[in-house]
């Protein structure tokens, strides 16, 4: 029988070490880390006993390790997402669902996209105020809640729908209300209109309370529709009822091989022994989709402001890089931004073998190793004056997918990473030219936990002027592209910046 062999870690009661995690979860770590070096093992509410790590030898090959050795971690999120989704599924079906939901997100589709998104960006943006101080992370959530949507139920239907019934003010009973009546019992303008508007009303809410929860120990028996829980489960029972129309609906649509929305795109994708997703499954990672799209990038894009207001060089540089048509340090402050401001705490793996050897450790089956984000960003020895908030070290240097985490790792690597940085790309670049941002010297936003992720304590305030038209950049007739020929929008997308390439874990998501 092989021995265990785990690091020391701090010996309070772990009700103690709980409540620390909970109610200090980035302030700790540091502490800790000085205390028992970079790995030592704490007690976490719902994950137990747990071996954290920060050392990018270690992270990588906990992340290399393949399924029949380690598995995935996240008990309540795989509860909240549902049986169906990314969260839940182990083994070959993670591995097969994966394999159908990645096409959407990835190469030429995204060029579609940029669209949908400076689109949502001007809309939300229109309505900014001038010359005083607001939270940004609302106005993100909306800009990404919307993109998202259409994306997954597609731009013309959403955008339709919200065009016609997304006016402000109104509630969502009297937007769908009024949609019936414009479009009577049946339709499309109906389904979108009612449909797409419900979604708008429940879906921040229903994120809100699903991140809150998931850090949460499950209650040991069911306390009604009063409790936290109870009323997720009504959110949830909402959701599915909405959702499985717009299945329905987009099913029995005549030109549905023509869509290519992801709704469309999973309603016809097969697995490799001809089978069909079931609507459960479709709605489940239909939620994981709009749940993890949604969010985070919008808590990153309150964090960029927040950033950029407290760094003028920066912020001036990038003025006129987007003056002039450039894309390269508007990635790298991106990157950068996830670097220092990581709004995910970890990303965790449980051990399934009988044992698994991670460096210097040996790891017992039912044992959670969690990766420690906010430690390797902010190693020394990994990113040199790791405190400052500097995007050109990742001017022309791809980063380690080991070392750089935001977005987890291996076959566990969040599968929208690269549309997350392309809408946050769209974003910056369309707010940075309609909008002079005010520099502050005020502190630093402090962090705040929504659950799941960590947010501005603020909001990410800003102060804005609008800006004059820029000249457009001239383009030479060399530069000129052919007639009809493929190539990515304009600010590189989907290439150009060494730190927006595809990983190999995005080029081959199904293989540890």
């Amino acid at each position: 029988m092989t021995t265990a062999t785990l690091p020391p870690g701090p010996t309070a009661p772990p009700f103690l070490q709980g409540v620390y995690a909970l109610t200090r979860p980035l302030r700790g770590l540091p502490r800790l880390r000085a205390k028992y070096g970079d790995a030592f093992t704490v007690h976490l509410p719902i994950f137990g006993r747990v071996l954290v790590i920060s050392d990018p030898v270690e992270i990588k090959q906990l992340f290399l390790s393949g399924s029949e050795l380690v598995e995935n971690v996240e008990p309540n999120l795989g509860r909240l997402l549902g049986p169906g989704s990314f969260f839940a599924l182990t083994g070959d079906e993670h591995r097969a669902q994966r394999k159908l939901l990645v096409p959407p997100f990835h190469g030429r589709r995204l060029k579609a996209y940029e669209r949908i998104i400076e689109e949502e960006t001007e809309r939300e943006l229109a309505g900014w105020p001038e010359g005083r101080e607001f939270a940004t992370l609302p106005s993100m959530m909306r800009i990404t809640l919307n993109a998202i949507l259409r994306a997954v139920f597609g731009a013309e239907r959403a955008g339709r729908a919200r065009a016609q019934f997304g006016a402000r003010g109104e509630s969502s009973a009297e937007r769908a209300g009024r949609a019936r009546a414009q479009f009577g019992a049946c339709g499309e303008g109906s389904a979108a209109g009612a449909e797409f508007d419900e979604l708008r009303d429940l879906l921040p809410r229903m994120v809100t309370y699903a991140s809150r929860l998931a850090v949460l120990p499950l209650p040991p028996r069911d306390l009604g529709r009063w409790s936290p829980w109870g009323r997720f489960l009504e959110m949830r029972r909402r959701y599915d009822d909405i959702i499985s129309r717009l299945i329905d609906t987009a099913d029995h649509d005549p030109r549905l091989d023509d869509r290519n929305d992801v709704l469309a795109l999973l309603l016809q994708s097969r697995y490799e022994d001809g089978s069909r997703m079931s609507h459960s499954d479709i709605a489940d990672q239909l939620l994981t989709l709009l749940a993890a799209g949604h969010e985070t990038t919008a808590t990153t894009m309150a964090w960029a402001v927040e950033r950029l207001r407290r760094h003028p060089s920066v912020l001036a540089e990038l003025v006129d890089e987007v003056d002039a048509g450039g894309h390269a340090l508007r990635e790298a402050t991106i990157l950068e931004v996830q670097r220092t401001r990581p709004v995910i705490d970890g990303v965790g793996r449980q051990v399934k073998a009988d044992h698994l050897r991670i460096g210097r450790w040996t790891v017992p089956r039912g044992y959670n190793i969690v990766v420690a984000i906010s430690l390797v960003h902010e190693d020394e020895a990994v990113f040199p004056d790791a405190k400052a908030f500097d995007p050109g070290r990742f001017v022309d240097a791809k980063p380690d997918l080991y070392q750089w985490i935001p977005f987890g790792g291996g076959t566990r690597r969040c599968i929208g990473a690269a549309f997350a940085n392309m809408e946050m790309n769209v974003v910056l670049r369309t707010l940075l030219r309609d909008f002079r941002l005010l520099p502050t010297d005020a502190p630093d936003e402090r962090w705040r936990s929504r659950g799941v992720a960590n947010a501005p304590a603020k909001g990410g305030l800003i102060a804005v002027r609008r800006r004059s038209a820029p000249p457009v950049p001239a383009v030479s007739q060399a530069q000129q592209p052919p007639v009809g020929a493929v190539h990515p929008p304009a600010g590189g997308l989907t290439g150009g910046a060494p730190g927006f390439v595809e990983s190999p874990d995005d080029q081959h998501p199904v293989h540890p």
